[in-house]
């Protein structure tokens, strides 16, 4: 997802490295590599402009702290790192804020969303994906099938509405305004709160479907106006996003197969061009893949520091905070089994694809390591190897031995040797876990998991705007002798100890 930018900026960075400040010799250098990438990116000409303009005026000047300290730690900074803290500033300013609101109507009680584009933006899905963010949220949406020239959208939208449990009103002797006028009424009676307009779209703008798209605002009274743009047709997404705002003042926007954008165009220019807001992002095909439009998240997504706040949001969509506050103590005191493993497979899969989850992790801030792939594949390869398990297999897969390894294989369709490799695996994860619960603070020396907590996001008045763990940045941390380790082992073991004989004195007393 937007590699096209994310490497541009990576160029860009490199190209700082080793200066002690920027001027204007290397801040030009720097800013020509970020202009040919949004370029490449389908950014509109205009916007990249003036982006690059505005952070070459909060760049060059300013001081640059090498040292800074946040919250008692000493924090190394460079020009680098200043640099990328003004393009993450900019880039959150262009994008606009985050905004998912709805205006409501002042003179009845339902509120109306008409949902407008070009066929083939997916205005259909997205009308139903967005129905159910709103039931989540605790309204009583219907969807009005008013795209009765599109062979199988009704169809469509009554299938899809069945799946989200909304309801869908549709009239064939009706023209589509008065379809969308009746449906207002109706969902009024019903006392249902919300209704969202699946409207009719052309190959191309046209007279014919601006006017009766008027027709339907100006009938059903349009709350709410959001344009569907497929983000993957680049600088089209910004042209049609203009012409639709010019004819019907639009209150926002979605982004379709943001995905699968490697360039990035339209999520940059649209706010720029139009005004409006984006107002939500689909991220696949499932019905829940609609997430609210992050500036913030796209930005440091595009700096390559990940999107851990988008990532948590995933997590509480599929996960019940209680029973992962369970597995998490299963798995750290390393009692833990294939079973829970299972459970662990089956969520990573609800979040969506692998790539999608790796890229919303800070780990990896010049880019995935070569060699490192991700295969979505591998899930299903291990889901089936354990579910080929008997149940006491998977609550003591201890007792796993060849004869049980080589009906496993024959019963998953996978080798003896991918069997032997998946317990090799679980087992080494189960040992490291324990390790990690006996050790206090040794979680935060592990690669990756100290910048998960600390490299996600900039506070407004840290030093120098940077945070310690962002990309480029290290934090001086104490260091621990092996005699100090050796004597809180002694304590530990002491404690423990003491705790025993104290228990065998209570026995005692009994």
């Amino acid at each position: 997802m937007l590699d096209t930018l994310t490497q541009g900026f990576r160029n860009a960075r490199a190209r700082l490295k080793g200066y002690r400040q920027i001027d204007e010799g290397n801040i030009e250098e720097a800013l020509e590599t970020v202009k040919s990438s949004l370029l490449e990116a389908d950014v509109e000409y205009h916007v990249a402009l003036s982006f690059l303009q505005r952070v070459k005026e909060a760049a060059i000047g300013q001081m640059v702290l090498t040292k800074a300290s946040h919250k008692g730690q000493e924090i190394k900074v460079t020009p680098a790192d200043h640099f990328i803290k003004i393009c993450h500033d900019h880039l959150v300013e262009l994008m606009g804020g985050e905004d998912t609101s709805l205006k409501t109507s002042k003179t009845r009680s339902v509120t109306t969303v008409m949902m407008v584009g070009l066929q083939g933006s997916g205005k259909t899905t997205t009308a139903a994906k967005l129905a159910r963010n709103f039931v989540k949220e605790g309204k009583k949406p219907m969807l009005v099938a008013a795209d009765v020239y599109r062979p199988a959208a009704i169809e469509q939208l009554m299938i899809l509405g069945e799946r989200v449990q909304v309801p869908v009103f549709y009239e064939p002797s009706m023209q589509p305004p008065e379809m969308c006028k009746a449906a207002v009424e109706k969902a009024a009676r019903d006392k249902l709160d919300l209704v969202i307009f699946d409207t009719a779209g052309r190959l191309a703008l046209d007279e014919r479907l601006m006017t009766e798209l008027e027709q339907i605002d100006r009938m059903a009274s349009a709350d709410n106006i959001f344009l569907v743009v497929d983000s993957m047709i680049g600088q089209d997404a910004v042209s049609t996003a203009r012409e639709f705002n010019r004819r019907l003042d639009l209150d926002g926007v979605i982004l379709t197969k943001l995905d699968g954008d490697a360039r990035g165009g339209a999520a940059l220019s649209i706010r720029a061009v139009t005004g409006k807001p984006i107002k939500f992002a689909g991220m696949g095909e499932g019905l829940d893949r609609l997430e609210p439009f992050r500036p913030d998240g796209i930005a440091t997504r595009i700096l390559g520091m990940g999107d851990v706040v988008g990532l948590m949001r995933d997590f509480e969509e599929v996960v019940d905070a209680e029973e992962a506050e369970e597995q998490a103590k299963k798995i750290l005191s390393g009692d833990f089994n294939l079973i829970q493993f299972l459970d662990q497979i089956r969520t990573l899969k609800k979040l969506g694809p692998l790539s999608s989850v790796m890229e919303k992790l800070p780990f990896f801030p010049d880019g995935m390591p070569k060699g490192m792939a991700v295969d979505d594949k591998a899930l299903v390869r291990i889901e089936s190897i354990i579910q080929s398990m008997t149940p006491q297999e998977r609550v003591k897969p201890d007792i796993l031995g060849p004869s049980r390894i080589k009906r496993i294989s024959r019963g998953s369709g996978r080798s003896e040797v991918d069997v032997r490799d998946l317990m090799g695996r679980f087992n080494g994860m189960r040992q490291m876990m324990t390790a990690i619960n006996k050790q206090p603070g040794l979680l935060e020396r592990i690669p990756g998991f100290s910048q998960m907590a600390q490299g996600t996001a900039f506070p407004d008045k840290s030093p120098a705007g940077m945070l310690p763990g962002a990309p480029g940045m290290q934090k001086k941390k104490p260091q621990v002798s092996v005699a100090d380790l050796e004597k809180r082992r002694k304590r530990a073991k002491d404690a423990r100890k003491q705790r025993k004989k104290q228990m065998k004195k209570k026995k005692g007393k009994r």
